[in-house]
Order: structure tokens, then C-alpha cells, then sequence
């Protein structure tokens, strides 16, 4: 089903990797992989996950890039497109929106947190935090977090940045923005590294993160890894099976695939040997979650041999990681708007981008004005949890795995063996083969057991 392309298509390979990888690497992979690893069972952790990535997230990613690259079209548009010509329900495009949907709730508080650390680079940048004490340190983030203006602004600006980046289109949009943002956060990651193993405790990383310790592996465990695997190569949020619609015939899918999984670990794990020395040769707790980044790190860096410059660059790092996952977690809606009645690329990236915006700030009260207000303490689940708890918990513990689940049934029963045959350049092989069991039976079983250790708590 070769149609023209609506949006156009990346200009080479090499710009779809960077984007496929920018958006993979995020602020989550910044600190929780490394961390899940060193306290899972270090090299042994390691060893799982890459079997979760492989056995679960990989296969699905190839089906998004499949199904997006037949259809053409936005999420929605290439689900019923593909089911249409392979004679499935077009019902199926409703996996679409869950997809876009996910994608687009997380948007709207990533920008939130995207902001705090755009607010920290000035912060590092002036020496603010140079031999100052734990109380100081604290207590700015606290000041951060309980200011609504002051997370607004912040807010506004890293969401003006990826409207303007993607209203752009892909090639003078989003491609541009890869083509610099990856390169640099590569390179700042590499001289984040060089300085950690020279100004903190780099054996004491080793130690931590590649310690082969099976006693640690346990059914939690594997259920976190084949989690951590799911959600860090950003599958099911409809970003893939946008990117895929772009994607040239050349690219080989499968290849791509394990290409963007592998860099995408890669990253996490240079994140873990840029912060984990510092926080060792610091006496610091990595299991400090969001505190470690913005108290302990920053209190680390102010008390380091040009501190001030390299916290400043760490936080630059973190910004470029957010608005390369960002640009990819908006592109869907946008993608849908401009493939209907002839609304223009400019307008409907700020109208959604200003739905966004907005949405968003419900995840800013969250954490001052509105930090007491539980809505739906009435079911046991959200119990406890703010606005921004119960917005992430639905997009990230239900949506995802759930549209992850239903993309790998699409691409393993609904979609014509001869459509994925034909996508995947795989011939009729045994590498075909695997891929179709699978994503017939080993990815959606795996999911569905993520989901049911979530929803049990």
C-alpha cells in the first residue's frame, strides 16, 4: 500500500536516528536506569533488560515504524488505513488515539519538570550554589516548587520551544533540532563523564552499576526491567508510528530498531557514569529520585572543582534530552490536525500546543497551591495522588502498556502477513518468523503482566 507522502520524509537515515534516538532519551533515562540497575542487581539487571528490550521492545517498536510507514499518516490515520487495506476492522484506529492520547498527557507535565531544570541553569551559571549547605540547596527547590509563577514561566518557555521547533514541519523543524541537540548532548555527555571520573568516585560507579549480582533477580525485578524497557524506548506513545510515516523506503526497520534501543541504553548508561561519581565521591544517596538532580547534585556540584561550570553544562543536558523527547511527544496531534480539512502545520501546533500549556498547569498547582487536593481519593488507586499523580499514573501505568498491548495485536493478527512481510524487507525468513511470534505472543504477554503487577499495586 505505497501512497504519497503527506508530510514529507526525513531527508537521510542518519536524521531519522537522531530523531528515533532523541526521542527514546529523556529525562527519565537520565537517572532511572542507571539507578534501577545499580540497585537491581548491577551487570545482572543489565543482562534482563536488554533481554526485555530485544524479546518485548524491540518487536514492537519494529510494528510502529511498520504501520507507520504503510500508512503514511498520523497514528490514527495509519491504523485505519492499514486495517482498511488489510481488511481489519478500522475500529483499530482507535489504538491510535490511546497512543496520541498518552503521548500528549505526558507532554503536558514533561514541560512542567523540563521547566525546573531550564530554571536551574541560571541558578549554576551564577555560582549560586557554589559552598553552599544542604539547607540552602533545599530550600531553593522547595522556593522552585512552591512558586506557581516562577514554574509557569518556565513551563511556558520550554513549551513555546518545542511549538516553534515543530510548527516547523520535519525537515526544517525537527530535523534541525536533532541534527544539533543529539550531537551536542552526546558531546556534553562525554565531557560530563571525562569530569566525573576525574573529580568523583568512578570505581565506586563500577562497582554499583556492573556488580553481577543474580540473588537481586527476582520476579519484581524482571517485571521492572521488561517495564523499564517498554517505557524507555518510548513505545506506544504514537511518537514511532508518527516518525515511522516519514521514513524513506531505504531504511531497513528492523536494523533501525535495534540501532535506536541500543544507542538509547547506551545514553542511559553514560548518564549513570556522569552523576554516580559525583554522588559517591559526595557521600550522596542515589536513591534520591528527583531530589538527587535538583538538591544533592546541585550541592555536589557547588562543592567541586569548577562546579559551577559543569552543573551548569549538566543542566543544559538535561534540557536538550527534554526537548528532543518533547518535539517527538507532540509531533502526533499535530501530524492528525494537519491531515484534516486543510488546517495549516503553524496553527495547529500553537493551538495544541496552548491545550498543552494549559493542561499543564494543573501539574504547576500540583505542587503549591493545590498540593493538598486529592479529587479521586474515592478509588483505591488514586488514593492519596495529586492532579499531576492521577494524570501520570493514567498515561504512563495504564495507556502505554494498553496501547502497547494492542499495537503488538494489530501487527501480529490484524495486519496482512503480506503487509509486514513487504515493510520489514525480511523476506519469508526465520528472522520473520521470530519477529512474528514475538509480537504475536511473547510482547503482549509480557505487557499484560507489567500491566496486572501495576494495577495489583
Amino acid at each position: 500500500m505505497q501512497t504519497a507522502d503527506f508530510h514529507g520524509t526525513w531527508s537521510s537515515r542518519i536524521a531519522f536516528l537522531l530523531a528515533a534516538v532523541g526521542a527514546a532519551v529523556g529525562l527519565g533515562n537520565m537517572w532511572k536506569f542507571p539507578y534501577t540497575a545499580g540497585v537491581s542487581g548491577g551487570g545482572a539487571f543489565v543482562l534482563v533488560y536488554l533481554a526485555a528490550v530485544i524479546l518485548v521492545a524491540v518487536p514492537i517498536m519494529i510494528a510502529e515504524l511498520a504501520i507507520g510507514r504503510r500508512g503514511r499518516r498520523s497514528p490514527v490515520n495509519s491504523l485505519r488505513r492499514v486495517a482498511e487495506a488489510d481488511g481489519a476492522n478500522p475500529a483499530w484506529k482507535n489504538v491510535g488515539w490511546v497512543n496520541v492520547g498518552a503521548g500528549f498527557l505526558i507532554l503536558t507535565f514533561y514541560s512542567v519538570i523540563a521547566g525546573w531544570a531550564m530554571a536551574y541553569i541560571p541558578k549554576l551559571a551564577s555560582g549560586m550554589f557554589t559552598r553552599s549547605d544542604a539547607d540552602l540547596v533545599s530550600s531553593e527547590f522547595d522556593a522552585l516548587l512552591a512558586s506557581p509563577m516562577t514554574l509557569i514561566f518556565w513551563h511556558a518557555v520550554f513549551m513555546a520551544l518545542t511549538v516553534f521547533i515543530v510548527a516547523r514541519g520535519i525537515q526544517d523543524g525537527i530535523e534541525k533540532a536533532v541534527k544539533f541537540l543529539m550531537p551536542s548532548l552526546f558531546l556534553m555527555l562525554l565531557v560530563l563523564v571525562v569530569y566525573a571520573c576525574i573529580a568523583g568516585d568512578f570505581g565506586a560507579t563500577l562497582d554499583f552499576m556492573f556488580t553481577f549480582d543474580f540473588s537481586k533477580i527476582d520476579v519484581h525485578v524482571v517485571v521492572a526491567a521488561i517495564g523499564q524497557a517498554f517505557f524507555s524506548v518510548s513505545v506506544a506513545m504514537g511518537l514511532l508510528m508518527t516518525y515511522g510515516a516519514y521514513l524513506p523506503e531505504s531504511v531497513p526497520i528492523p536494523r533501525a530498531s535495534i540501532i535506536i534501543a541500543l544507542a538509547d541504553t547506551l545514553v542511559a548508561l553514560l548518564a549513570g557514569f556522569a552523576i554516580f561519581p559525583v554522588v559517591f565521591a559526595n557521600g550522596l544517596d542515589p536513591a534520591e529520585g528527583p531530589g538527587l538532580v535538583f538538591v544533592t547534585l546541585p550541592l555536589a556540584f557547588g562543592h567541586m572543582p569548577l562546579g559551577a561550570l559543569f552543573g551548569t553544562l549538566f543542566f543544559v543536558l538535561l534540557v536538550f534530552a527534554a526537548l528532543t523527547s518533547s518535539i517527538a511527544l507532540f509531533e502526533p496531534i499535530v501530524s492528525w490536525a494537519e491531515e484534516h480539512k486543510g488546517v495549516k502545520r503553524r496553527s495547529s501546533a500553537f493551538a495544541f500546543g496552548t491545550l498543552a500549556f494549559l493542561i499543564g498547569l494543573l501539574t504547576v498547582f500540583s505542587f503549591n497551591l493545590w498540593g493538598g487536593f486529592h479529587p479521586l481519593d474515592s478509588f483505591e488507586m488514586f488514593a492519596g495522588k495529586t492532579i499531576f499523580d492521577v494524570i501520570d499514573y493514567v498515561a504512563s501505568n495504564i495507556l502505554l502498556p494498553v496501547g502497547g498491548i494492542l499495537i503488538a495485536l494489530f501487527a501480529g493478527w490484524g495486519m496482512a502477513r503480506s503487509s509486514t512481510l513487504e515493510e520489514l524487507g525480511l523476506d519469508d525468513s526465520s528472522s520473520f518468523a521470530i519477529w512474528r511470534f514475538l509480537i504475536r505472543y511473547v510482547s503482549p504477554i509480557a505487557v499484560a503482566v507489567v500491566l496486572a503487577t501495576l494495577a495489583g499495586g
